[in-house]
């Protein structure tokens, strides 16, 4: 896996909060602008995710990251979402362990809906996501 990664690191375990856009490039800087956030410009493709995506980081201290996710591949999991105007897809949070962090959200009802697998964005770091029964979509990121 290739040596990239995010550079801005929220403090606390809330990491970010996703967003589903049909373009990054068309709609950045209205988000950026909107959200009073800064943007390095760097956009991760992600053939696991069938993903491309970007964050922005707030100009105030302490609040999570925002991460921009547009479809990469016609098969990609959030096409049909982008199609639809895109719009609040997820929320993540930095887990200690990875499994123990699943294993926990079954036991509360959640439904894993992605196993574990590395991220680009992440520089490999793995990600799994669940679906909750009040229909919550969470990306844990291990530490």
């Amino acid at each position: 896996m290739n040596a990239i990664s995010l550079t801005w690191q929220p403090e606390g375990a809330f990491h970010h909060v996703g967003f589903v856009v049909s373009s990054i490039a068309k709609s950045v800087q209205g988000f950026a602008s909107m959200l009073q956030a800064d943007w390095d410009e760097q956009v991760f493709h992600d053939p696991n995710q069938g993903v491309r995506v970007t964050f922005l980081k707030s100009r105030r201290a302490g609040d999570p990251l925002w991460e921009l996710v547009e479809p990469a591949v016609e098969k990609s999991p959030v096409q049909s979402f982008a199609a639809k105007g895109g719009g609040l897809h997820h929320v993540c949070y930095v887990v200690e362990n990875l499994e123990q962090a699943l294993v926990d959200a079954r036991a509360l009802g959640a439904l894993v809906a992605r196993e574990p697998m590395p991220a680009v964005a992440f520089g490999g770091r793995r990600i799994a996501w669940i679906y909750t029964k009040n229909r919550l979509l969470i990306e844990y990121l291990e530490r």
